[in-house]
């Protein structure tokens, strides 16, 4: 080897040594500067993951609350059985069929259960995407409905198919307000304690339906989507000075749209029930004939009731009994321990709901799923007061109980996203 070669080796292997005394040292704690994520790295890593749940027929039952679940059936069973013991004379009178009411009742039972486990398969997060869309599609429903024909008493209510089913627009509404508060609640959480974030957006969407429910006129869901309304602005955080300002000011509006008349469907029966309260004989106590079958309803079951299928009330004294006044059956035919054994199950019902609630990996989730098993219990509770004639009659469903397709449809979509949470929650776990 020549010189020449010799010295452009050395050169060669001094540039090498020069080079790896650079190069940083992977087995030493490495520099902070490189240990720095890369922009936009940090915040695709502190996203929560997305729980797939993919529907097979082998795991139909995977990640759902099981007692949730029971409940629901035993409700359901329940509520049918008595429903069909309540309306098989007014059937056989009305449509000479004493099964009329039950056999629909039966398949919009069976369509819901489907339709609770196919929604316990969507993702709720999808309905946070969507939650402006369905808000919208909750407008354009009521705004449909008061162009329609108006129903038996003037009022407009119902879009229907003909004569086979039938859709309540306020029904879906419930359902938007109580997504859009989720979801509102869940973006600004920090910030619904002001009045920009907390209170405008949600007396805003308030006052919008309510106005539309006002024109039909429905006031018994107006009442029901105010107590949602507070109740979601609660446990999203809001302070009670603005509960007590929103208090005032819905005082205020109430005596604003009576003194315009605005009012005026309302305080008829307000008027009767008052008047039926005070003066037994006066012409007003024919208003409250339906109430008043329902004190004889209950008041006749005693602590054991008459039987199954023993109501003397049904037989056409009572008008209406399979829908709102069903409950007053019940505790004819059941008494007051089958009474109580049933608000039991309800209770148990919203405090299962609650837990699922509590247990969602989100925000989002506990909100949602505390506003629609609020939805249930305040409806029972209404309900109950009606017939009790602690309240006027309002035409407030008993839920799993009252006849009608589209509000059990509906209450069983919304078991189905409060499923969603729980076998999202559970699937996560395991």
């Amino acid at each position: 080897m020549s010189t020449i070669e010799h010295t452009s080796a050395e050169r060669r292997r001094d540039y090498e040594r020069r080079r790896s005394a650079r190069r940083p040292d992977t087995s030493r704690t490495p520099d902070r500067r490189s240990s720095k994520p890369a922009r936009g790295q940090e915040k695709v890593s502190a996203a929560p993951e997305r729980t797939k749940i993919r529907f097979s027929l082998l795991s139909i039952g995977k990640g759902l609350d099981v007692p949730f679940v029971l409940i629901i059936l035993a409700l359901l069973v329940v509520g049918l059985t008595m429903m069909f013991s309540a309306s098989y004379p007014v059937a056989y009178y009305e449509m000479g069929d004493s099964y009329y009411y039950l056999k629909r009742q039966m398949i919009f039972a069976l369509i819901g259960l489907a339709v609770m486990l196919m929604i316990s398969y969507v993702d709720y997060h999808y309905y946070h995407r969507f939650s402006a869309l369905i808000l919208g599609v909750s407008y354009f429903a009521l705004l449909l409905v008061l162009i329609l024909p108006a129903q038996e008493g003037g009022v407009h209510r119902w879009i229907g198919i003909g004569d086979i089913f039938g859709v309540q627009a306020s029904e879906i509404s419930k359902f938007a307000i109580i997504l859009f508060l989720a979801h509102w609640g869940s973006r600004y959480y920090d910030r619904m304690d002001t009045f920009k974030f907390g209170i405008l957006p949600a007396a805003g969407v308030l006052a919008s339906t309510a106005f539309l429910l006002l024109l039909e006129p429905h006031y018994s869901c107006i009442v029901i989507i105010s107590v949602l309304t507070i109740i979601m602005l609660f446990v999203s955080g809001i302070k009670m000075k603005w509960m007590a300002i929103g208090g005032i000011a819905l005082v205020g509006i109430i005596l604003l749209l009576w003194m315009t008349g605005m009012l005026t469907y309302a305080m008829e029966r307000m008027d009767g029930w008052g008047q039926a309260l005070v003066y037994k004989d006066n012409d007003q106590w024919q208003q409250t004939w339906q109430t008043r079958n329902s004190l004889y309803a209950i008041g006749s079951g005693g602590l054991f009731g008459l039987g199954l299928g023993q109501s003397r009330q049904k037989y056409l004294y009572l008008p209406e009994p399979q829908n709102d006044f069903v409950f007053a059956i019940v505790c004819e035919e059941l008494g007051l321990i089958g009474a109580v054994l049933i608000l039991l199950l309800f209770a148990l019902l919203v405090w299962r709901g609650v837990v699922i609630s509590l247990r969602a990996r989100d925000r989002f989730g506990k909100l949602l799923g505390i506003g629609l098993i609020s939805h249930i219990g305040l409806q029972v509770i209404l309900n109950i007061l009606v017939i009790t004639d602690w309240l006027p009659n309002t035409g407030i469903s008993l839920p799993f109980f009252s006849y009608g397709g589209s509000s059990l449809l509906t209450l069983m979509f919304e078991m189905g996203v409060i499923l969603s949470v729980s076998r999202t929650s559970n699937v996560e776990k395991s």
